[in-house]
């Protein structure tokens, strides 16, 4: 009977502990005056510093609490039931972290008591200083940044979302550590510019921002190993209007070069201008869509082109916006006369009738088309110019629009004029550019990326020794999902042709910080390149 009295008391013990759990707020929230100062400091767009909170107009309006949680000894038990948690590995291409669930039922009794102080006291307050008419319920999780983690660039805007905020559960932090706030400054098309301000993690630190078109923010890479531990999330309200985004201009599409077929024998290893060879990887690519074809380059080509991109004459300009992507592209009129040449064999006529060879898409008129094989007369054509179908007829069966295949594009948008103008002829067209690839590299996946069908072309350089564990691999996605539907990591002297469709997307994963460990075996390399180009039928 005894055991049986301590087993039923021992659920009652339980509850106790958890009703005595309770979130108690720094007392400067509570001070009234200071709350008035708070509320026109935020209304005028002004600075105001106190010891207790600190609120910073620029880049966009954000605030400050340090000590938020009053006391040690709540803060402490908070962060040991949090690292208690499950926690899930997030990995895509804006993110690498580590998340709990939704907190917003969890019946963890320091969990429970965070929620609470923050919908009902924090709530009212920032309501008060915002004058924005905040919703009693909060979006709230908790996140671990551990080595390599990063959260990059984003606005957090989502329908109803006003103030978004963390709290940091941190041991001693230092800016040489990584894990910074990064705050975006904008441009006159409310596009992410340079990052203007950083915020240091700090022990009990509460950061608010309010969720706007300009509030472009960032979690840089952890770059120790600490544990950068937080609860973050959302107070909502009535949604506002948001301008338009801004569509920024595609690079130019240009039909084939005319170039004898003879580039392809200076430059291109012997093994893939065999006829036969051609047909293989067709038949391949038609069953899997992508294809790798190494030691693509004869050996003593790929060894000019190697050293011809370490000429310290090449000018590399900065690609952005940060919020869809990071890179170095090089400015073609300072390029070497080796490197000029390689992208006139990637935009020639021979190429493209090659590229048709390896994968029976229809982008050179000698191309065997869908009629032709359909019949039983699909044949490789022949790359030094000679094939069964005649041009004559050939040219006649393109689309007059010419753009079956182009991606779909808002009428007004600069792409949509661009593609309208640059295809109008039916001719295939191609797009392209040199990229170099360092530590903090990367591409996003974003709403105005084009979903369009189209052959990317990826030859790449300087790759030796290169991890998939330091990103920079290309990762194709299916439209609106994380899973990858198909990986290129980085190889030297390899090309990578993969075809995609509308519900296909594309990025460049995020170059952390273990690259740097490549220096040690190769102390002048510190990235890679790649010529990145599409092709479209």
């Amino acid at each position: 009977m005894a055991t049986k009295r301590r087993g039923a008391a021992a659920p009652a013990a339980a509850k106790r502990g958890r009703s005595e759990a309770r979130a108690e707020l720094c007392a400067a929230l509570g001070d009234a005056a200071l709350r008035e100062r708070a509320g026109a400091a935020w209304a005028r767009g002004e600075r105001l510093r106190h010891d207790a909170v600190v609120l910073e107009p620029a880049p966009f309006r954000h605030g400050v609490i340090p000590g938020f949680l009053a006391g040690s000894a709540f803060a402490e038990a908070l962060r040991d039931e949090l690292l208690g948690l499950d926690f899930c590995g997030r990995r895509n291409d804006l993110l690498s972290l580590q998340q709990s669930e939704e907190l917003g039922a969890s019946p963890a009794p320091h969990v429970a008591a965070l929620r609470h102080a923050l919908c009902e006291e924090f709530q009212v307050w920032l309501s008060a200083v915002t004058q924005i008419e905040l919703e009693p319920t909060i979006d709230i999780s908790c996140a671990k940044y551990e080595y390599t983690d990063v959260l990059l660039c984003h606005d957090d805007e989502l329908e109803g979302r006003r103030i978004a905020f963390i709290l940091y559960l941190v041991p001693p932090w230092e800016k040489s550590d990584g894990g910074t706030l990064d705050l975006y400054s904008t441009d006159e098309h409310f596009q992410p510019q340079q990052i203007t301000k950083s915020l240091v993690p700090s022990w009990n630190t509460l950061v608010f921002f309010e969720v706007s078109p300009v509030s472009f923010h960032q979690v840089s890479e952890v770059l120790s190993q600490k544990c950068r531990l937080s609860v973050s999330g959302w107070f909502h309200g009535p949604s506002v209007a948001r301008p338009a985004r801004h569509i920024e201009a595609s690079l130019a599409r240009s039909p084939h070069i005319p170039c004898d077929h003879e580039i392809l024998y200076e430059w291109i290893n012997q093994v893939y201008l065999d006829l036969d060879s051609q047909a293989q990887i067709q038949e391949e690519f038609e069953e899997r869509s992508e294809i790798l074809l190494k030691d693509f380059l004869k050996k003593e080509k790929y060894q000019l082109l190697c050293e011809a991109l370490e000429n310290k004459e090449i000018q590399w300009s900065s690609r952005g916006p940060a919020n869809k992507r990071l890179y170095e592209a090089a400015e073609e009129d300072s390029l070497p006369d080796t490197l000029k040449k390689f992208l006139q064999l990637l935009r020639s006529e021979a190429l493209f009738l090659l590229l048709s060879n390896f994968t029976g898409l229809k982008l050179h008129f000698l191309a065997p088309s869908d009629e032709d094989e359909d019949a039983g007369e699909g044949q490789a054509a022949d790359t030094s110019g000679h094939s069964s179908p005649k041009p004559e007829q050939e040219e006649a069966e393109q689309p007059v629009n010419g753009n079956s295949h182009q991606p779909h594009q808002p009428e007004s948008s600069p792409e949509a004029q661009d593609s309208e103008t640059q295809s109008s002829s039916g001719s295939p067209v191609c797009a392209g550019e040199l990229r170099r690839w360092t530590h903090g590299h990367y591409t996003l996946v974003h709403d105005s990326q084009a979903t369009e069908f189209a052959l990317d072309l990826l030859f790449f350089c300087g790759c030796e020794d290169w991890d998939p564990e330091y990103g920079g691999f290309t990762s194709y996605i299916a439209k609106g999902e994380d899973e990858e539907l198909l990986t290129v990591n980085p190889e030297d002297n390899c090309l990578a042709l993969v075809y995609r469709d509308k519900e296909t997307m594309k990025f460049v994963k995020y170059i952390n910080h273990r690259s740097l460990a490549r220096l040690n075996k190769h102390p002048n390399k510190t990235g890679f390149w790649d010529f990145s180009f599409v092709y479209y039928e």
